[in-house]
């Protein structure tokens, strides 16, 4: 217990009985159950030395981290009010809190909130800011379950208060987490928590701890310039996707509600000078931990390149006790199979972080989710989607896309994923070099490659079908269908999703089920405008002539600038294109396409022909392939066009979008999806601005060429506010949708 992490335990003891004596004498009733507390009571009670060092080294001297929640307190309530009830859920006040990381890492002795340097800490204490009039958009019951919370308790009035950060949930301990981290390739130097608030750390009935912390709860010492408040706009993203990854399979921090104010903050949302004033949100955030690769860069030395450092720069004793507690707290088989030598145990961390995070990235690469910002900061350590900003699922599909409109560079592309992740962790490996080479850790690099290929492999074969024998051409054919798709620029999501209905060769019916494969693909390819408008050269001509200068004179400069020469390159390649589709009509590029995904369906169906045995069940084969398939080819993502009209009805005041988003992404494999609990009428004005009902989009078809049956189906049950399905190819002003 509290033993193993630096506290004096007479003290405490000795404190824990004079507040329960006080406690009763005033007519309160304490018991102590356990036999091994009494005996420490027993045994602590006519000790009276402090180690105040140690107290004040994790935040639990005299100044603790909150007036009201010192470590007697927090002692107390566990004892009388979870130790009490372990099978039963808990309620906002008996939250089963023990704030392990608290006692395990420095806290820093300021306790003034305001933006500074945090040297030689781990966390900074922190307050509560209130918000106006809180009000619960939209709650997860399968994240809050995690905490031992049921639909009681997130339907009582305190849920908005304790969640929009106005009341201090019993045993909670409020901080801030301090971090550096490399952003688009520059050490930015102290970053830290500036809208996130650590809450605590909840150990459920099952036995399993989940850190919990709300975003954008206010200003922190790590705030930098802004306000630490987050909006619905973005709040809304974030907790819908936190909750369609994990339902998608994918390793995700969670999101377990989002509780909106009427406190305003003014954002400038395009940075075009145009501020407005929206709503401060704050969501509730879940996960094992948030520390991330950035944490452990507190120790960087002086950046040559940005000039910045690390705030605990040569602090090696701070280095290992953070790596002590993460390895032995997240990773414990590590720990357990390397107890005296920490140099192994440290490689062996390093290891699993690795595999972790090459596992992680090649399920994102499967599903077309672009991160945005793969900052070293937003790489958790526990090999978890974390941090979601300007990210997005692909629609057409594009190897070069960018779901961040600030990311010039592209550096943060589809395709760039795998490889920035890989950099990420060599910069992991320089901050944790104190402790274990440099160049011991990064020569395991080849096994992140390793395990990023076998993992990425394994599940395109399982997208496809293949799943009798693993062929070396299987990777050919994959790249051609994720080529045909870029020349044909068609839906991934809807792409892949309606190859389970191609029936094994040799089955009847299988060329009729070809045919009408054939014709869905083509009608999830782009029209001809649609090619045309996603080819249209973005950058002003005076821009393009000023770079353009720039890589005849100082061609090093243009590097620095914007996006530099990657830039300018798409750019003059985006009016090639153009010029060369200036003639091109939707029948020519119907009957091109038709052409490319013909060809890439008779190679498909020839390796299928390998998938059939000699005493082949059909019915039962397809079953099986398509039963396989599903699984693992989501029906519903997070579009933007989906998580924008749900944040258009929300600022307006409805929240129904919101629940009927999040209740399509609990199941996004299934086709039977029943919305109609949650239903909401199309408003008179929709599509007047950003969203679109059907006939303006001209794309009502959902993922596959369904019988008539699942036609009707999908018409009435996984249809949005605006009445267009959600597993539609997208309406075309989904395009113009920016996220920076």
């Amino acid at each position: 217990m509290f033993c193993d992490h630096a506290i004096d335990i007479s003290h405490v003891m000795n404190r824990a009985i004079h507040i329960a004596s006080l406690h009763i004498s005033c007519g309160g009733k304490v018991q102590f159950r356990s036999r091994s507390i009494c005996k420490l009571i027993s045994s602590s009670s006519s000790s009276s030395q402090v180690s105040s060092n140690s107290a004040s080294q994790v935040g639990h001297g005299p100044n603790n981290l909150q007036n009201k929640t010192g470590p007697v307190q927090i002692m107390l309530h566990r004892m009388t009010k979870n130790k009490l009830r372990p099978k039963k859920m808990a309620s906002l006040e008996s939250l089963n809190f023990d704030n392990l990381v608290l006692r395990s890492l420095p806290i820093d002795s300021v306790e003034e909130i305001q933006p500074r340097q945090v040297k030689g800490a781990c966390f900074s204490k922190m307050k509560l800011s209130p918000v106006a009039n809180p009000d619960t958009v939209a709650v997860s019951s399968s994240a809050l379950r995690l905490l031992d919370l049921d639909e009681e308790q997130w339907q009582r009035a305190e849920f908005a208060e304790y969640f929009g950060g106005n009341k201090l949930l019993p045993g909670s301990q409020l901080a801030a987490h301090c971090y550096c981290g490399h952003q688009f390739g520059y050490f930015a130097g102290q970053l830290g928590d500036g809208a996130a608030m650590y809450l605590g750390e909840v150990v459920n009935k099952a036995g399993k701890r989940w850190e919990i912390q709300l975003k954008g709860s206010g200003l922190t010492p790590y705030s930098r310039q802004a306000d630490g408040r987050k909006v619905l706009r973005s709040s809304i993203r974030e907790f819908l996707c936190s909750e369609a990854m994990h339902h998608l399979g994918i390793s995700t921090t969670r999101a377990g509600c989002c509780i909106t104010s009427d406190t305003k903050v003014i954002r400038d949302v395009f940075y075009s000078g145009n501020p407005i004033r929206e709503k401060a949100t704050v969501i509730l955030r879940i996960a094992p931990t948030f520390i991330r690769f950035g944490s452990f860069e507190i120790f960087k030395p002086l950046d040559p390149m940005s000039g910045r450092q690390g705030p605990s720069v040569g602090r090696k004793d701070i280095l290992d006790k953070m790596l002590d507690y993460t390895i032995k707290t997240f990773y414990p088989k590590v720990y357990e199979d390397h107890p005296e030598d920490t140099g192994a145990r440290n490689l062996a961390f390093y290891k699993e972080v690795m595999r972790l995070t090459a596992m992680l990235v090649a399920e994102w690469q499967c599903v077309g989710f672009c991160h945005g910002v793969l900052n070293t900061d937003n790489m958790s350590i526990a090999g978890a989607t974390i941090d979601y900003g300007p990210f997005g699922f692909m629609d057409a599909y594009n190897p070069d896309h960018i779901c961040n409109t600030s990311d010039d560079g592209g550096r943060y592309s589809y395709k760039k994923q795998p490889e920035i992740c890989r950099w990420n962790l060599g910069k992991l490996a320089e901050a944790i070099s104190m402790s274990l080479p440099e160049q011991e850790a990064k020569a395991e690099l080849p096994l992140y490659d390793e395990c990023y290929q076998r993992h990425y492999m394994e599940k395109m074969r399982k997208k496809l079908g293949l799943l009798r024998v693993a062929e070396d051409d299987d990777k050919a054919l994959i790249e051609s269908f994720l080529d045909t798709m870029d020349q044909t620029k068609a839906d991934f999501t809807n792409c892949f999703r309606c190859l389970s209905q191609l029936l094994l060769p040799g089955t009847p019916g299988c060329d009729d089920a070809k045919e009408k494969i054939l014709e869905y693909l083509v009608s999830q390819s782009c029209t001809a405008e649609e090619l045309k408008k996603a080819c249209k050269p973005q950058m002003d001509p005076r821009e393009m002539q000023m770079m353009m200068m720039l890589m005849q004179v100082n061609p090093d400069l243009l590097s620095q600038l914007a996006g530099g020469h990657q830039r300018l390159l798409r750019e003059l390649q985006k009016m090639e294109q153009a010029e060369e589709l200036k003639d091109l009509t939707d029948a020519k590029k119907q009957e091109t396409d038709r052409g490319k995904w013909s060809a890439w369906l008779d190679s498909y169906n020839a390796r299928l022909t390998k998938e059939v045995t000699t005493d082949a069940n059909f019915e039962e084969h397809n079953q099986e392939r398509s039963k396989v398939m599903n699984a693992n080819n989501p029906k519903f993502v997070l579009r933007n066009y989906i998580a924008q009209n749900a944040i258009n009805a929300a600022e307006k005041g409805d929240y129904s979008e919101v629940q009927r988003v999040l209740k399509m992404l609990e199941t996004p494999y299934s086709d039977t999806n029943d919305l109609e609990s949650l239903a909401a009428k199309p408003s008179e004005d929709e599509g007047a601005s950003t969203s679109t009902a059907d006939e303006d989009s001209g794309a009502t078809a959902g993922a596959g060429p369904s019988s008539a049956s699942n036609q009707q189906q999908t018409s009435t049950a996984v249809k949005s506010c605006t009445g267009l399905s959600y597993d539609s190819k997208p309406p075309e002003w989904a395009a113009n949708l920016q996220v920076t």
